[in-house]
């Protein structure tokens, strides 16, 4: 199994040269399997440059959505495969009690905020709303589960031959407390990330920044170790970086975090581009360009 991050902003950070190492596009993440079942988590902007790489070859895409705020979904009309007559694309997202997925869906992709209407597009579409519990796509198996951020919101861990990513970009496990409860059934997300050999979590805030942004559903860094370390992940990927964090403010916020405590796990500054290759348990997944 393979994951690739294509965006790893909150928000489009301004391009040049500040953000060069780190990137400026907004969450999208590839993950592909073994057989080439290929996922795509979150259709930020990041998804265009990976659409572009999408082949003939590959027969269907299953692109799941964690939210439908807009740093998520606003690269969707920019994914070329939707736009190939005969591809086979299926969208999940997390189910709401008001509107069904298509219909939440074409507030975004219809005029006046886009040119094309979801229903026009010539690829072989299908909307299924994201079954909270565990499910299989592609002989990867996936698990769903609502995490504390504003709207229906989830994470998602996918496993395959014994290794597992754990995919949580919005998150605030936290929430204004000091420190987590000791029972992990009060803490979001944790089934989720429990033992995973991979997660790719929130980390927006420092430590001054988070106080005035209690409940906006993002996460300080030390809250985001704090949670890898509870849930005795493997590795610990960085993401969702505020947009007005330039790459020499996410260097301090990283080497802080390194020099702050005896880390159990391996951290990593999540950067576009960066390829994680999970095979067996005893496997290496380090960053590869």
């Amino acid at each position: 199994m393979r994951a690739t991050l294509w965006g790893t902003r909150g928000s489009l950070a301004t391009p040049g040269p500040e953000t060069v190492r780190y990137g400026g596009n907004t969450s999208c993440v590839e993950v592909e399997g073994a057989n080439g079942t290929v996922l795509i988590l979150d259709a930020g902007t990041g998804i265009r440059r990976l659409g572009a790489t999408v082949g003939p070859d590959v027969g269907r895409v299953d692109l799941l959505l964690t939210h439908l705020h807009m740093d998520h979904i606003q690269g969707l009309g920019f994914f070329r495969p939707l736009d190939e007559p005969g591809q086979e694309v299926h969208i999940w997202g997390p189910p709401s009690t008001t509107l069904d997925l298509r219909a939440r869906l074409s507030r975004y992709l219809s005029p006046p905020l886009f040119p094309v209407r979801l229903l026009d597009l010539p690829c072989r579409l299908t909307l299924h709303d994201v079954p909270l519990g565990e499910f299989e796509i592609g002989g990867l198996k996936i698990l769903a589960a609502l995490v504390c951020h504003p709207g229906p919101t989830v994470g998602y861990r996918i496993s395959e031959g014994g290794v597992s990513i754990a995919y949580i970009p919005d998150h605030e496990p936290a929430l204004g407390a000091t420190r987590f409860p000791d029972n992990p059934d009060w803490i979001s997300g944790f089934d989720l990330a429990q033992g995973a050999d991979l997660l790719i979590h929130d980390s927006q805030y420092n430590a001054v920044e988070y106080p005035r942004h209690v409940g906006w559903g993002h996460s300080a860094m030390a809250h985001t170790l704090a949670f890898a370390a509870k849930a005795q992940v493997k590795r610990l990927v960085t993401f969702h970086h505020d947009p007005a964090h330039d790459d020499a403010a996410l260097d301090r916020i990283i080497d802080e975090a390194r020099g702050s405590a005896d880390l159990p796990f391996e951290l990593i500054a999540g950067t576009e581009g960066a390829r994680f290759d999970l095979g067996p348990r005893t496997a290496s997944a380090r960053p590869t360009k």
